[in-house]
Protein backbone atom coordinates (compact mmCIF):
# COMPACT_ATOMS: atom_id res chain seq x y z
CA UNK A 1 0.00 0.00 0.00
CA UNK A 2 1.34 3.66 -0.86
CA UNK A 3 1.87 6.06 1.73
CA UNK A 4 -0.84 8.29 0.09
CA UNK A 5 -3.19 5.77 0.65
CA UNK A 6 -2.01 4.97 4.20
CA UNK A 7 -2.18 9.07 5.10
CA UNK A 8 -5.83 9.13 3.60
CA UNK A 9 -6.91 6.30 5.70
CA UNK A 10 -5.08 7.67 9.05
CA UNK A 11 -6.98 10.70 8.11
CA UNK A 12 -10.20 9.45 7.58
CA UNK A 13 -9.67 7.33 10.77
CA UNK A 14 -9.02 10.53 12.96
CA UNK A 15 -12.08 12.25 11.50
CA UNK A 16 -14.29 9.31 12.70
CA UNK A 17 -12.55 8.93 15.90
CA UNK A 18 -12.68 13.16 16.63
CA UNK A 19 -15.65 13.42 15.64
CA UNK A 20 -17.04 10.68 18.16
CA UNK A 21 -15.05 12.40 20.85
CA UNK A 22 -16.45 15.52 20.30
CA UNK A 23 -20.16 13.90 19.70
CA UNK A 24 -19.76 12.22 22.93
CA UNK A 25 -18.83 15.41 24.92
CA UNK A 26 -21.32 17.63 23.55
CA UNK A 27 -24.31 15.47 24.37
CA UNK A 28 -22.85 15.32 28.02
CA UNK A 29 -22.62 18.57 28.39
CA UNK A 30 -25.96 19.68 27.90
CA UNK A 31 -28.97 16.84 27.79
CA UNK A 32 -31.50 19.61 28.95
CA UNK A 33 -30.65 21.33 25.32
CA UNK A 34 -31.16 18.32 24.03
CA UNK A 35 -34.52 17.92 25.45
CA UNK A 36 -35.75 21.31 24.19
CA UNK A 37 -34.65 20.49 20.54
CA UNK A 38 -37.42 20.30 18.16
CA UNK A 39 -37.38 16.70 16.50
CA UNK A 40 -37.16 17.37 12.67
CA UNK A 41 -40.78 17.23 10.99
CA UNK A 42 -41.41 14.16 8.25
CA UNK A 43 -42.88 15.81 5.34
CA UNK A 44 -44.29 14.04 2.47
CA UNK A 45 -41.51 13.46 -0.48
CA UNK A 46 -39.14 15.54 1.46
CA UNK A 47 -35.81 13.81 3.20
CA UNK A 48 -35.24 14.42 6.94
CA UNK A 49 -31.96 16.06 8.08
CA UNK A 50 -31.26 15.08 12.49
CA UNK A 51 -28.36 17.83 13.33
CA UNK A 52 -26.62 15.73 15.65
CA UNK A 53 -23.40 18.06 16.55
CA UNK A 54 -21.99 21.17 15.13
CA UNK A 55 -19.00 23.24 15.76
CA UNK A 56 -16.57 25.71 13.59
CA UNK A 57 -14.76 22.30 12.12
CA UNK A 58 -17.74 19.91 11.79
CA UNK A 59 -20.72 19.51 10.89
CA UNK A 60 -22.60 16.21 12.50
CA UNK A 61 -26.19 14.76 11.00
CA UNK A 62 -28.45 12.17 10.61
CA UNK A 63 -30.35 11.77 7.42
CA UNK A 64 -32.89 9.70 6.02
CA UNK A 65 -34.79 9.15 3.11
CA UNK A 66 -38.04 6.98 3.10
CA UNK A 67 -38.60 5.74 -0.51
CA UNK A 68 -39.30 9.09 -3.07
CA UNK A 69 -37.89 11.25 -0.65
CA UNK A 70 -35.37 13.78 -2.32
CA UNK A 71 -33.20 16.15 -0.57
CA UNK A 72 -32.55 19.86 -1.60
CA UNK A 73 -30.02 20.10 -4.47
CA UNK A 74 -27.20 22.10 -2.95
CA UNK A 75 -22.84 22.40 -2.99
CA UNK A 76 -22.34 19.71 -0.66
CA UNK A 77 -18.84 20.51 1.13
CA UNK A 78 -16.01 17.36 1.84
CA UNK A 79 -17.86 14.91 3.88
CA UNK A 80 -17.89 11.36 5.40
CA UNK A 81 -20.56 9.06 5.13
CA UNK A 82 -21.45 5.76 7.06
CA UNK A 83 -24.74 4.09 6.27
CA UNK A 84 -27.12 3.21 8.82
CA UNK A 85 -29.87 1.83 6.98
CA UNK A 86 -29.12 0.56 3.20
CA UNK A 87 -31.08 1.32 -0.10
CA UNK A 88 -31.12 2.85 -3.39
CA UNK A 89 -30.19 6.57 -4.10
CA UNK A 90 -29.80 8.84 -7.39
CA UNK A 91 -28.18 11.20 -7.98
CA UNK A 92 -28.51 14.23 -10.23
CA UNK A 93 -25.76 16.35 -10.66
CA UNK A 94 -25.28 20.23 -12.02
CA UNK A 95 -24.84 19.09 -15.53
CA UNK A 96 -28.03 17.35 -15.23
CA UNK A 97 -26.00 13.61 -15.27
CA UNK A 98 -27.99 11.35 -12.88
CA UNK A 99 -25.90 8.25 -10.83
CA UNK A 100 -27.37 5.35 -8.82
CA UNK A 101 -25.86 4.13 -6.37
CA UNK A 102 -26.58 0.57 -3.99
CA UNK A 103 -25.78 1.61 -0.51
CA UNK A 104 -25.16 -1.40 1.81
CA UNK A 105 -25.32 -1.27 6.07
CA UNK A 106 -21.86 -0.31 6.74
CA UNK A 107 -20.51 1.34 3.91
CA UNK A 108 -18.49 4.09 4.59
CA UNK A 109 -17.87 6.74 2.02
CA UNK A 110 -15.07 9.69 1.74
CA UNK A 111 -16.97 11.97 -0.49
CA UNK A 112 -15.44 14.89 -2.65
CA UNK A 113 -17.14 18.45 -2.90
CA UNK A 114 -20.16 18.03 -5.02
CA UNK A 115 -23.36 19.99 -6.44
CA UNK A 116 -26.00 17.49 -6.42
CA UNK A 117 -29.40 16.56 -5.18
CA UNK A 118 -30.14 13.40 -3.79
CA UNK A 119 -33.50 11.21 -4.23
CA UNK A 120 -34.18 7.75 -2.71
CA UNK A 121 -34.88 5.68 -5.90
CA UNK A 122 -35.26 2.35 -3.90
CA UNK A 123 -37.85 0.64 -2.38
CA UNK A 124 -36.28 1.21 1.88
CA UNK A 125 -35.90 3.94 3.87
CA UNK A 126 -32.04 5.05 3.71
CA UNK A 127 -30.32 6.28 6.16
CA UNK A 128 -26.41 7.92 6.73
CA UNK A 129 -24.82 9.82 9.17
CA UNK A 130 -22.52 12.09 7.82
CA UNK A 131 -20.03 14.02 8.91
CA UNK A 132 -18.97 17.71 6.86
CA UNK A 133 -16.01 19.16 7.24
CA UNK A 134 -15.72 22.40 7.31
CA UNK A 135 -12.75 25.02 5.83
CA UNK A 136 -10.61 26.29 8.35
CA UNK A 137 -11.10 29.55 9.28
CA UNK A 138 -8.57 32.00 8.22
Amino acid sequence: MNNSVRYFIGVLVSVFVAAGLVASAAMAQDKAKDAKAAPAKAVKGKSTVKELFENDRVRVIEATFRPGDEGNSATLPFRVLRVLKGGTMQYTYADGKTEKIEWKVGDVKALEPVAAAPKNVGKSTFVAFVVFLKDPKK
